[in-house]
């Protein structure tokens, strides 16, 4: 069956995680952040996402705000900044990261090819509507669809379930895009059809399922559909 709908992941695939520490490092109430800023905003985000495993393992879901902000506490604490303020300008930050510059072209050019457009993230519905807002793309998006409807965090299938049951589409239907390469490949075992947007050259993740393209940016999904 043809694409009908194209599916987005948001934190690292749309939005760049890393634009709040960057910002907050250049600001000089934030001077601490100057040098270690990189480490920090990998850390942060590599314990956002453990977080939110070891949560759907266990059961214990809470919200993604919940997920960032102890991710945050952790990746603050191992660079040795206990900066209240910087904290809260970090958090602050979060809410309004930027969007790559291919993103707006690039919803642009598949919702003129006819396609459904949505975003299905682990963040919160909150989270997701200032970050939609703040990077303009609120008129290029039919759905933002978020966990919180599950009560559960990728790559679980009930997220999955989601796109079927706002857009009534076959999963073969689907093209879905993240920048995760756990998160293609949950969506790949899914069914869907699936692009792994590899920017920082990768290797492929060893797990059930691989992703169907892999690609450097969000550039070329247009071509693909």
């Amino acid at each position: 069956m043809p694409i009908t709908t194209c599916v987005f992941d948001a934190y690292g695939t749309l939005f760049d995680v890393n634009a709040a520490a960057a910002q907050a490092a250049q600001e000089p109430a934030h001077a601490a952040l100057a040098k270690v800023w990189p480490a920090l905003a990998r850390d942060w985000r590599l314990k956002q996402l453990q977080y939110t495993w070891l949560r759907a393992v266990a059961g214990r879901h809470c919200d993604f705000w919940r997920v960032t902000q102890d991710g945050l506490d952790w990746a603050m604490e191992a660079q040795g900044i206990a900066d209240e303020p910087t904290r809260a300008r970090l958090l602050e930050l979060y809410w309004e990261l930027a969007a790559y510059p291919e993103v707006p072209a690039m919803l642009q050019a598949l919702k003129a090819r006819g396609l459904a457009t949505a975003i299905l993230s682990n963040g919160s519905p909150d989270m997701l509507d200032g970050a939609v807002r703040s990077a303009g793309i609120t008129d290029r998006l039919d759905a933002v669809l978020s966990v919180e409807d599950v009560g559960i965090f990728k790559p679980d299938d009930r997220v999955y379930d989601l796109v079927g049951a706002r857009f009534g589409c076959a999963r073969s239907e689907v093209l879905f895009v993240s920048s995760n390469g756990w998160d293609a490949a949950g969506a790949a075992g899914y069914g869907f059809e699936t692009v792994w947007v590899n920017r920082g050259g990768e290797p492929v993740d060893r797990l059930y399922a691989t992703p169907t393209h892999v690609l450097p940016d969000l550039t070329k999904i247009p071509e693909l559909v």
